[in-house]
Formats: C-alpha cells, sequence, structure tokens
C-alpha cells in the first residue's frame, strides 16, 4: 500500500512539475535593431593665414608663392594678378 501511495505521489508531483512548466509564457528574446549611426563628420582645421601683408605689391613677379597672391588678391587694393577675375591669380605664371 505504501509503494502505491509513493508512485501515484511522484505520479502526481511530474504531472504538476509539467503542467507548471508548460503554463509559463514563453520568453523569446528579439534581437533589437537601431537605425545605423552617422559617422563622425571630421573636423576641418581653417587654414592659418601666412603673415602676409598688403605692402603695395600689384604684379605676379613680385609675389613669391600663390598663397601670397591669393592673399594680395583678396585683402589689398589695386591688384594685376587677376587678368579675367576670376579669381585664380597669376594663371599664365609658371613658377606657381
Amino acid at each position: 500500500m505504501l509503494k502505491k501511495l509513493l508512485i501515484i505521489a511522484l505520479i502526481f508531483i511530474g504531472g504538476w512539475h509539467y503542467y507548471q512548466k508548460s503554463t509559463q509564457p514563453l520568453v523569446v528574446s528579439t534581437p533589437t535593431y537601431s537605425a545605423p549611426q552617422s559617422l563622425p563628420t571630421p573636423k576641418v582645421e581653417p587654414i592659418v593665414p601666412y603673415n602676409f601683408s598688403c605692402d603695395g605689391r600689384q604684379h605676379c613677379s613680385q609675389m613669391t608663392s600663390r598663397a601670397e597672391a591669393e592673399y594680395f588678391i583678396k585683402h589689398c587694393p589695386d591688384t594685376k594678378m587677376d587678368g579675367d577675375n576670376d579669381g585664380i591669380p597669376c594663371e599664365n605664371d609658371s613658377r606657381f
């Protein structure tokens, strides 16, 4: 008789355990997707102007570099280095 009760108890405990597992909600982890992040924009360092100063020079033959000529046509009055007024100085000077 005790043996039958033990078997019934084990069957009952096993059934209860199975019932508990089958009634629990199934948790499924779904991957979350986020929008791709944009790449950081590179910092552009401003071009540091050279130590040029307007000293009365007006012609390409008086300049020592294209940077100097560009500075002069942008910042100094009465320059004669941009014949077609396109902002590019000394276009025909082969030194630059």
